[in-house]
């Protein structure tokens, strides 16, 4: 399957906005966004001073959305459709959806420093789901699924070091993880709140509804 190959720090600047796609660098006064760097491309002045319409200031709402997540459009259609079928707010149904991806909990975590190569461990065969290998990176976590990293992939560079201790990370509220023993699962599925994403998610459900 096609996936972008860009600049990723081109897709913040896009947006105008963090999306943490870099790794350290989203964290370092080097990123693109901390350093006000303007929209990319030559008529980046012009885009600047367009006035949105409604419909644009959804799309980009939508953009901005999947992109952090880093999912191709028909990945993200698929799961916001399945998020209208479920009972309930479609809005937080679908970031619901989006944060059980297998790649999104090894990514917050904090095993890897971007989703994408929290994606790379998945395919890999690196991670294992209540004991056996799953190597799909859009697998729907559930509630008390054990997530963990292979014995044999310890050795990976940060890996090892969060293993040892060198490296702590930051855990969300609604997971729990075992760093010694690179070992976890989710205990609630998070609110909207707990995720303080940079977008607005009604917007995106209003996008597809139109």
């Amino acid at each position: 399957m096609a996936r972008y190959t860009g600049a990723v720090c081109k897709l913040c600047r896009r947006e105008t906005v963090k999306l943490f796609l870099k790794g350290d660098r989203c964290h370092s006064d080097k990123c693109p966004i901390e350093k006000g760097a303007s929209l990319p491309g030559k008529n980046a002045k012009k885009v600047r001073m367009r006035k949105l319409s409604t419909y644009g200031i959804r799309l980009r709402e939508k953009q901005k959305l999947r992109k952090y997540y880093g999912l191709l459009e028909k990945q993200f259609k698929n799961l916001f459709e399945k998020a209208e079928r479920k009972k309930g707010v479609t809005g937080e149904n679908f970031l619901e959806l989006l944060e059980r991806r297998l790649d999104n909990i090894v990514y917050r975590f904090g095993i890897t420093k971007s989703r994408a190569h929290a994606r790379q461990l998945v395919l890999h065969s690196h991670v294992l789901v209540n004991g056996k290998k799953v190597n799909i990176p859009s697998y729907q976590v559930d509630i008390n699924d054990v997530i963990e990293i292979k014995e044999k992939s310890g050795n990976i560079e940060n890996i090892k070091e969060i293993k040892e201790g060198k490296i702590e990370v930051s855990i969300p509220s609604w997971l729990e993880f075992d760093a010694e023993n690179l070992k976890g699962k989710i205990i609630k599925f998070p609110s909207k709140e707990e995720l303080n994403l940079p977008v607005e998610e009604k917007l995106v459900v209003e996008y597809y509804s139109r």
